[in-house]
C-alpha cells in the first residue's frame, strides 16, 4: 500500500514537470476555447446564430462574447456547487460513523479530476484526433483562437467550434461534469471502500472513461457522426449513466455492506443518520440542475435557455410526486428518501432531452423516471447488489431512460422529431445504440480497473473497521464527536 502511495505520488510529480514542458515547448494559445456539448451543434439551429463565421468582425460581437462567457461561467458554477449538495444526500443516506470518510470521498474527488482531466481528459475528450478519441491538447496546450467559431476557427478543438465564448470558460464548464460523472461512483460503493482506492479509480474515471465516451457523443466521434447522430444534451448518457455503469461493477465486485442481507434473502435496511441533511442536499442538486442543463445551451440564448429550464424543473417536480404515490403503493408510508431520488431521476432523466421536448414530454419523462427508481431500488436489492444512497437506480438506470426518452418525446425542435411526433423510429434506434455501446465500454473499462485496484492495494476496508465505522478506521476522526454514535435512525441505508 505505501509502496502504491509512493507511485501515484510520484506519476503526480510527473505530470507537474510535464505541463512545465509542454508550456514551454507548446506556442502560447490566446486565451480563450472551444468546450461542450456536442449535441447543441448536431440539432439545435437555434443555437448556431450564435456563432456565425463572420462574428468576430460584427459590431456587438464583443459584447456577445461577454454576455454568454458570463452565462457559461455562472452556469458553471452553479453545477461546481453541486458538489456540496452530493456530499449531503450521500452523507444523510448513510450512518453516522462514516461521515467523515463520506465527505472526505466527495471532496478528493473534484480534486483528483481537475489535474486528471486538465492534464490527459480533455485533450483526449474534445481534441482533433479520430472517431474514438482525441490526440492532442494535454494540459489544454495547443492551438485555438477562440472565441472565434465555425469557419473562423483556427486550432486543435474544432469539434467545439460551434460556440463563441473563450477556451477557459468552456473547459471550466465541461471540468465541472466531469467531476459529477466521478463523484456518481460514491454514493453505490460508500460504506465499505478504501479511501486511497476511491481515489485511484477517480482518476480512471477523468482519463479513460468519461473522455473517452464524451469524445464519441461531444467531441465529434462515431456517435455523433452516424447518419442519424445520437443525441445527449446536457449528459444522461454521457455524465449520468457512464458514472452508474462504474458505480454499478464497483458496488458488484466490493459486495454489500456487512448485514445488508441474509443468507434466507431477507433484506435488512440500514438507515441513513440525518433526513434533514439529504433533503437538503436534494435542494442544492435541484438549483444546481439550473446550471447543468440550461448552461449546455453555451450561449446566452434566451428561447433555448427558457425552454430547457422549464423541462428541467417539470421533470424533477414530477418525479417526486410519482415517486411518492409509488412509495406509497409499494411501502405503505411515502419515504421521504424515495422522493428525494424521485426529484433527482426526474432531472437525470429530462437532462439528455430537455432541448428538444416540451413541457408535456417532460412531464411524462419525470413521471416514468419517479416510478422507475422507486421499483429499481427494490429491483436492486432483490439481486442484492447493495447500493446506499440509491445512485445506481437514480443516475443509471434513469439515465438509459431520459436518453431513449429523447427518441420518442422530441418535438421537432431544431428539426429533431421523436416516435411520436412523426419522425418515425431512426432516432430511438440512434439512441438505443449509443446506450448499449456505451454501456458495454463503461463496463468492461470498469471492471478491468475495479479489479487492478482490488489486486493491488485492495478495494475493502477491513471487517473490524467496517464495523467500527470508516471514520475512525480511514481517517482517524469523527464527525460528531461529542455525540454518542447509533447506527439506526429513519432513512434509506
Amino acid at each position: 500500500m505505501e509502496r502504491f502511495l509512493k507511485l501515484i505520488l510520484a506519476v503526480c510529480t510527473i505530470l507537474i514537470l510535464s505541463s512545465a514542458w509542454v508550456m514551454a515547448e507548446e506556442p502560447s494559445a490566446p486565451p480563450g476555447g472551444a468546450s461542450i456539448e456536442q449535441g447543441a451543434e448536431q440539432a439545435a439551429p437555434a443555437l448556431a446564430e450564435a456563432a456565425p463565421s463572420e462574428a468576430a468582425a460584427a459590431p456587438g460581437w464583443d459584447a456577445k462574447i461577454a454576455a454568454d462567457t458570463v452565462w457559461v461561467l455562472i452556469t458553471a458554477f452553479l453545477v461546481f456547487f453541486m458538489n456540496l449538495g452530493f456530499a449531503t444526500v450521500e452523507s444523510g443516506l448513510c450512518r453516522s460513523k462514516n461521515t467523515v470518510n463520506i465527505l472526505s470521498k466527495n471532496v478528493i474527488v473534484f480534486c483528483v479530476t481537475v489535474v486528471f482531466y486538465w492534464a490527459i481528459g480533455f485533450g483526449l475528450m474534445f481534441a482533433d484526433g479520430n472517431s474514438f478519441f482525441g490526440t492532442a491538447g494535454w494540459f489544454l496546450a495547443g492551438a485555438d483562437n477562440s472565441p472565434a467559431t465555425g469557419d473562423a476557427y483556427s486550432g486543435i478543438f474544432a469539434s467545439l467550434s460551434w460556440t463563441g465564448v473563450p477556451l477557459f470558460a468552456k473547459f471550466i464548464f465541461q471540468l465541472v461534469f466531469a467531476g459529477t460523472a466521478a463523484t456518481i461512483v460514491s454514493g453505490a460503493v460508500a460504506e465499505r471502500i478504501k479511501y486511497f482506492s476511491f481515489f485511484v479509480f477517480s482518476a480512471v474515471m477523468a482519463i479513460f472513461i468519461y473522455p473517452v465516451v464524451g469524445h464519441w457523443i461531444w467531441g465529434g466521434g462515431w456517435l455523433a457522426t452516424m447518419k442519424t447522430p445520437f443525441l445527449d444534451f446536457a449528459g444522461s448518457t454521457v455524465v449520468h449513466s457512464v458514472g452508474g455503469w462504474a458505480a454499478l461493477m464497483g458496488a458488484i465486485i466490493l459486495g454489500p455492506r456487512i448485514g445488508k442481507y441474509t443468507r434466507d434473502g431477507k433484506v435488512n435496511a440500514i438507515p441513513g443518520h440525518n433526513m434533514s441533511m439529504a433533503t437538503l442536499g436534494m435542494f442544492v442538486l435541484w438549483f444546481g440542475w439550473f446550471g447543468f442543463n440550461p448552461g449546455s445551451t453555451m450561449a446566452a440564448d434566451a428561447d433555448a435557455i427558457a425552454r430547457v429550464t422549464i423541462n428541467t424543473c417539470m421533470a424533477g417536480a414530477v418525479g417526486g410526486v410519482a415517486a411518492t404515490f409509488a412509495s406509497f403503493i409499494t411501502l405503505g408510508k411515502p419515504d421521504l428518501s424515495m422522493v428525494i431520488n424521485g426529484i433527482l431521476a426526474g432531472l437525470v432523466a429530462i437532462t439528455a432531452p430537455c432541448n428538444w421536448v416540451t413541457p408535456g414530454g417532460s412531464f411524462i419523462i419525470g413521471v416514468v423516471a419517479g416510478l422507475l427508481v422507486v421499483y429499481a431500488v427494490l429491483f436492486f436489492d432483490k439481486i442484492r447488489v447493495d447500493d446506499p444512497v440509491g445512485a445506481l437506480s437514480v443516475h443509471l438506470v434513469n439515465g438509459v431512460w431520459g436518453t431513449l426518452s429523447l427518441g420518442l418525446f422530441a418535438a421537432d425542435i431544431g428539426g429533431i422529431k421523436g416516435l411520436f411526433y412523426g419522425g418515425g423510429a431512426a432516432q430511438l434506434i440512434a439512441q438505443i445504440k449509443g446506450v448499449v455501446v456505451v454501456g458495454v465500454y463503461a463496463v468492461i473499462v470498469s471492471v478491468i480497473f475495479w479489479l487492478i485496484i482490488k489486486a493491488v492495494m485492495g478495494l475493502r476496508v477491513a471487517e473490524e473497521e467496517e464495523r467500527e465505522g470508516l471514520d475512525i478506521g480511514e481517517h482517524g476522526l469523527q464527525a460528531y464527536p461529542d455525540f454518542v454514535g447509533t447506527t439506526t435512525t429513519r432513512g434509506l441505508g
